[in-house]
């Protein structure tokens, strides 16, 4: 329960009892991560919590937007949720490596959604 005053709604260890997702999630609470939905998007944000159907609440949120020829869109969102069986890929960002990046100069195709 978000809402509850805890940052998620399960327990320390619940990954024993809700599979290994929520264990890595645990260990990602009040990090900056990034996240890649099974479309192709990618969101960088803070993890805030998440359920036990692995939905993500992101705070600080932005969805950076790929182009082979504008560089790298940041499109600021704030808080944002993310479906968990939408997501295909969870990281953690390393903020002093990615505060260093120049996202304007990358060039890159969007990411293709992700076949199962």
């Amino acid at each position: 329960n978000f809402g509850s005053g805890s940052r998620h709604w399960c327990p320390q260890g619940c990954w024993a009892q809700h599979g290994p997702m929520a264990g890595i999630l645990e260990a990602l609470v009040d990090q900056q991560i990034s996240v890649v939905t099974n479309d192709g998007r990618l969101f960088v944000g803070v993890l805030r919590g998440f359920d036990q159907t692995s939905n993500v609440v992101l705070s600080d949120c932005q969805e950076r937007v790929f182009d082979t020829e504008k560089g790298v869109e940041q499109v600021v969102l704030g808080l944002y949720v993310i479906r968990g069986d939408n997501i295909a890929v969870v990281g953690e960002v390393d903020e002093e490596i990615d505060s260093r990046i120049d996202l304007s100069n990358i060039r890159a195709a969007p990411l293709k959604p992700v076949v199962h």
